[in-house]
């Protein structure tokens, strides 16, 4: 999980960031997805961010815990697609691009230390990345969880692959192939939600998981981790995916989705 120079990533305090905020305290990361106005939509150079926060926590073992938080009232809305289709628009990152494909799917966990994502808002799409790739989730009651891909005419690949290692193969499949929004209650019973708590209660909840933790040795947990990440599938089933997702985009089913949502219209599916 090398994408940068590790003498650069150490001097994250001394970066500009354009779409994250990063703050370190007491052992403790803290990495805020900082795109509000576009409901923290994932951009390109945003996912770039991303990696390099990841791996100076990777890298530092003064880093015992990871906190991934957002602003604004939606925690992640998924990718943006105008983004990944090359419109980035202007910003403003010292932050170089990234050595290599970053993949969402694999990042936090070959982070190697506990990740704990605090979930205030909606997620949808690409979001689930953050969610199925944490240690802990600690999610408030009420938000909406939701996959709407296939009503786009897209396939949430990756995010399948993804939540296949923390719920069970049916919920997962039948969630990607219906689209719905699923309860956050019902996403603590199939495993994607570990803490279900009211909003004034998820940074006390978040706190005592951090102080329980840190009770732990940081190396035994490192290590541990880094077995558990031995176990799960390679960055080439993940790229596979990728290649999936941009298979299906390409489809007229894909394209008609995708110009509908825009549109703001019904789709009109061919089946090609």
């Amino acid at each position: 999980m090398e994408f940068f120079d590790n003498a650069l990533v150490q001097q994250i305090h001394e970066q500009t960031f354009a779409f994250i905020e990063v703050r370190e305290s007491e052992n403790v990361l803290r990495i805020k997805l900082n795109r509000p106005e576009k409901k923290n939509a994932l951009h390109p150079h945003m996912v770039d961010e991303l990696a390099f926060a990841m791996q100076y926590a990777k890298t530092n073992n003064q880093i015992w815990v990871v906190v991934i938080e957002a602003a604004g009232d939606v925690f992640c809305s998924g990718a943006d697609l105008k983004a990944f289709m090359g419109m980035v628009g202007e910003y403003e990152s010292s932050i170089p691009k990234a050595n290599g494909e970053v993949l969402l799917g694999e990042l936090f966990n070959k982070v190697h230390k506990p990740v704990i994502a605090r979930v205030h808002g909606n997620v949808f799409a690409g979001g689930f990345f953050f969610l199925a790739g944490s240690t802990y989730v600690v999610a408030a009651k009420y938000i909406e969880l939701g996959l709407p891909e296939v009503k786009r005419g897209l396939f949430p690949f990756q995010v399948m692959a993804s939540l296949l290692r923390v719920m069970p193969s049916r919920a997962v499949i039948d969630w990607c192939i219906r689209g719905y929004n699923l309860p956050v209650q019902k996403a603590k019973e199939l495993g994607l939600v570990t803490h279900c708590v009211y909003p004034e209660e998820l940074d006390s909840t978040i706190d005592e998981l951090i102080a329980e933790l840190k009770e732990n040795s940081p190396t035994a947990i490192r290590l541990g981790l880094e077995a558990f990440d031995h176990l799960n599938p390679s960055a080439a089933e993940h790229k596979y995916l990728l290649e999936m997702l941009q298979k299906t985009a390409s489809t007229k089913d894909g394209m008609e989705g995708l110009m509908a949502f825009r549109e703001k219209r019904k789709p009109m599916w061919r089946g090609e």
